[in-house]
């Protein structure tokens, strides 16, 4: 089977907040993962942030618009962050990507870091599983007018401040009235987002083929104020009604100091997220070995 990659975007963490990590070891796996790339017959292209924190200046240096312009793939070395970060802004382009994990959990890196010498060749040549992730678009409107906008791949956040006190939420599902939600705050989460602060709010898990989002409020004053899944065609808009130091964040994309009467209006985008697996990936096996379930079984 011949190569299906000619050109790949090698994207390295910008930040080394793991045990033990360094700039320098950074440097080092990115610059021997391209090697490696460039061994199987790939050319190698750094995006400019990922050149800049490691200091790498030997390979090609593109912005992130022109590696989705002009690039096979992005092979993306990190953790599940580093991907979220690359994958929002390549998934207009539709540019395929493989993560490699260099951090802790790693749901959506799922290559160990020594395996990808194994795991790599065949999925350059086309033997791999293609899985795609639905992305939303957060709008922040105040007194009617857009003035933060953000794509997110997990989940919209909208919470309370510093200040030990609940935020009073009112949300709205394709214009009709659904509650007024008293609590610490509440997601909105993608099926991506489902095993993330959605799961550990009491969110259930979503699996990725399902169009569909989960909206969990977080410490609910009333206990009967549960998690609900929506189809994800709908608009959610949630609008604050009380609360001091509310802010929202779109994929740790932060907006404080929201307003009495700011409205946060979430929908589906047009663009998803290709991901790359190795041939055989199940997403089964993903929650069996990251949620580690059955411990102790067979």
């Amino acid at each position: 089977m011949s190569l299906q990659f000619p050109r790949v975007a090698l994207v390295g963490k910008y930040q080394d907040s793991a045990p033990g990590a360094t700039v320098e070891s950074t440097r080092e796996v990115v610059a021997e993962i391209a090697e490696f790339l460039q061994s199987q017959g790939c050319e190698v292209v750094l995006p400019e942030r990922t050149a800049r924190s490691t200091g790498l200046d030997s390979y090609p240096i593109m912005d992130v618009a022109t590696i989705g312009a002009e690039c096979d793939l992005a092979v993306v070395v990190g953790g599940d962050g580093t991907m979220l970060g690359i994958g929002r802004q390549l998934a207009r382009h539709g540019t395929p990507l493989i993560g490699i994990n260099q951090g802790r959990l790693g749901f959506i890196t799922d290559i160990p870091l020594g395996e990808y010498r194994e795991v790599l060749p065949p999925m350059l040549h086309g033997a791999y599983e293609e899985d795609h992730r639905s992305l939303m678009h957060g709008t922040l409107f105040r007194e009617g007018e857009s003035v933060f906008e953000a794509f997110a791949m997990n989940d919209v956040v909208v919470n309370r401040g510093a200040a030990a006190s609940m935020v009073e939420l009112r949300v709205e599902v394709d214009g009709h009235f659904v509650a007024n939600h008293r609590a610490d705050g509440i997601i909105v989460a993608t099926p991506t987002g489902s095993t993330a602060y959605a799961l550990s709010a009491g969110g259930p898990l979503l699996h990725p083929l399902v169009p569909a989002w989960t909206l969990v409020p977080i410490a609910p004053h009333t206990l009967s104020n549960r998690p609900i899944v929506l189809a994800d065609p709908v608009e959610i808009a949630i609008e604050i009604v009380s609360g001091r130091d509310a802010s929202a964040s779109f994929d740790m994309q932060s907006v404080t100091s929201l307003q009495h009467g700011d409205r946060i209006v979430v929908r589906r985008s047009d663009s998803r997220v290709r991901f790359l697996h190795p041939k055989g990936w199940s997403y089964f096996d993903t929650l069996r070995e990251k949620l580690h379930w059955n411990e102790g079984g067979v």
